[in-house]
């Protein structure tokens, strides 16, 4: 979800790049080319920044920030290892 600080037409903006950096990372892969894959990698992830969908949070409910850890190493981990396989 991107930060709903941002201005709309901002947040059009970044949403635009954001397609357009994702169209040349499939091209590029279609190509075979690895220069123009890593160029749009690198700006699907500055867009990403910008949106606030990537990076610290926007959001500030006083939770732990659990992204980004293996579940088994979180509060989650009962929950988790019920799962099952």
């Amino acid at each position: 979800m991107s930060d709903p600080a941002l201005a709309e037409e901002l947040r059009h903006t970044l949403v635009r790049e954001l397609m357009s950096a994702r169209r040349a990372k499939r091209d590029a892969l279609e190509r075979g080319d690895e220069e123009a894959k890593q160029a749009a990698k690198a700006a699907v992830h500055k867009a990403k920044l910008a949106l606030g969908e990537r990076g610290d949070p926007w959001w500030n409910d006083g939770a732990p920030d659990y992204n980004r850890r293996m579940a088994k190493n979180t509060p989650y981990a009962d929950w988790f290892a019920a799962l099952g396989a």
